[in-house]
This record gives C-alpha cells, sequence and structure tokens, in this order.
C-alpha cells in the first residue's frame, strides 16, 4: 500500500512541478494555507474537530480507493458526498453562523465598518457607568488598548456580545454569578465576565481604596488596559489607566477621558495617559 501512495504523490509532484506558476501558485497556496488555517482555529476545541478528522478521512478514503480501483467504496463515498455536506450544514448550523460572525470582524473588514461604532460603545460604557454609580452598584469595567488581555479572559466566562447598557446591568446585578469579577470589552464586545485581576502591591494606594480599585491599579500596572471602576459603598466613579487612578468622575468628565483614550474604527485606543493619582 505505501509504494502505491508512493507513486500517486510522485505523479502529483510530476504534474505540479509541470505546470508552476511561481507568482500565482505561491499567490494560491498562501491564500489555501490561511483559509485553512483560519477554519482550524476556529474549529478547535469544539465539537466540529471531530467532524472535520471524519471528513479528511473520507477525503483520504476517496482519493485512495481510486488510486487502488475500488469502484464500490468510490461509489459510496461519491453518492454520500452531497448529503454530508446538507448534513453538516444543519447540525452546526450554530457553529457555521458564529464562524462567519468571527470571520466577519476580522480587521480587514474594520475600515468598512460605520465609523460611529466607537462613540456608540462610548455611549454605553458610560451610560452603564453612572446608572450603576447612582444605584451604587459595584462594578469594573476593563477595555483592552494594544496589549492583549487573553490570559484574563480565558480565566473569565466568554461572552463574545455587544457592549450594551442592559447587558452590564445584568452581569453585575447584586446576586448574579458573575457580579464580583471584572469585564473585559475587546472593540465593541464584551469579552468575558468573572474575570480575576491582579492586585496592586504599590504601597502608594490608599488603603481606603476597595479590592476593585486595587484590582484595576494592578492591571493597568502591566499593560495599558483602561479599566473604569463603580464603588459600591460610595458610588464614586474612577478611571484606572498606567497604574494611576483618577477618582470622582461625573458622567461629562469619564466620556472625555474615554474620548481621548478611544481613536480609530472599532474603539482602538491611544496610549495617552490620564491625569490624576491614586489617592
Amino acid at each position: 500500500m505505501i509504494p502505491v501512495v508512493y507513486a500517486w504523490l510522485l505523479d502529483r509532484w510530476q504534474t505540479f512541478a509541470e505546470n508552476f506558476q511561481p507568482l500565482r501558485d505561491t499567490i494560491d497556496i498562501i491564500v489555501v494555507a490561511w483559509v485553512v488555517y483560519w477554519l482550524l482555529m476556529r474549529i478547535k476545541g469544539t465539537r466540529a474537530a471531530q467532524m472535520a478528522l471524519s471528513g479528511g478521512f473520507l477525503i483520504g478514503l476517496f482519493f485512495l480507493s481510486e488510486r487502488l480501483h475500488l469502484e464500490t467504496v468510490n461509489w459510496v463515498i461519491r453518492n454520500l458526498a452531497a448529503y454530508v455536506v446538507f448534513a453538516i450544514i444543519v447540525l452546526f448550523q450554530s457553529d457555521i453562523r458564529r464562524a462567519l460572525a468571527h470571520f466577519g470582524r476580522a480587521r480587514v473588514f474594520r475600515y468598512f465598518e460605520r465609523a460611529t461604532s466607537a462613540d456608540e460603545t462610548l455611549e454605553e460604557l458610560v451610560t452603564a457607568a453612572t446608572t450603576l454609580a447612582a444605584r451604587h452598584v459595584g462594578a469594573i469595567i476593563v477595555v483592552e488598548r494594544q496589549i492583549g488581555l487573553r490570559n484574563y479572559i480565558e480565566g473569565g466566562i466568554p461572552l463574545d456580545a455587544t457592549v450594551t447598557y442592559d447587558l452590564m446591568a445584568t452581569i453585575f446585578q447584586p446576586g448574579s454569578p458573575l457580579h464580583d469579577g471584572a469585564v473585559i470589552v475587546q472593540g465593541d464586545r464584551v469579552a468575558a465576565a468573572a474575570c480575576f485581576l491582579p492586585l496592586s502591591v504599590n504601597p502608594r494606594v490608599s488603603r481606603d481604596l476597595g479590592t476593585r480599585h486595587r484590582a484595576a491599579i494592578g492591571l493597568t500596572e502591566e499593560n495599558d488596559a483602561v479599566a473604569v471602576v463603580v464603588s459600591e459603598e460610595t458610588g464614586i466613579i474612577s478611571l484606572a489607566m498606567a497604574g494611576d487612578l483618577e477618582r470622582h468622575l461625573t458622567a461629562d468628565t469619564l466620556r472625555l477621558r474615554l474620548r481621548a483614550l478611544l481613536g480609530g474604527r472599532r474603539g482602538r485606543l491611544r496610549r495617552t495617559p490620564p491625569r490624576g493619582s491614586l489617592v
């Protein structure tokens, strides 16, 4: 069997070498490799991975049956192929829809989206913070910038939902299982909730600050993220960045600070440190 497969591969290689066009075929290979890699990363860890393995086995069996002239096996696979495609669409429609939505949010398509998406996200964040502060509901909302927060996202509960006030109010509702953790925002999406953040060990941090504020300071000491903190005891809104904490923010001040930090489409952030101190 091995010599047969080797002969088939050698024949394919000779055909490829005879018709090889460097520029065209290089682009062709790169595009196909990227698509395959993207698909594999999307199905990694899902039930679709097992289906992909089965599909790869059937494809390999199809070509092998052609080479070995196994007519019955080849006939069965060819006739089942169309039904398998429909079965995959029906069984994995939610996964396919999620994968296509993820593909549509790729960076290459962000330039075609509405420029107002960042402003809408900003307004939802400001509305959520001020409303939660008025109700004295504690909250910590982290906005990812250039440095990724994947380690903290993986430790929380993945959501991948649009940033809205209703969602924030539900997450931080007292008694909710997600109430005590932090929400991490990527662009205009809530990546995860109930995320645990590192506490600051800076001796300059005021002892009056609670765990949420220390967690916000501790996270921003390590990367360029921005954290909005709402105090449960006082209802004070604070903004943490670069290890500093600016407190007693009003809705207008918070809006101005976030607008100064949010730059470009989809809420990509600039590296402009906020004013303020730890006390």
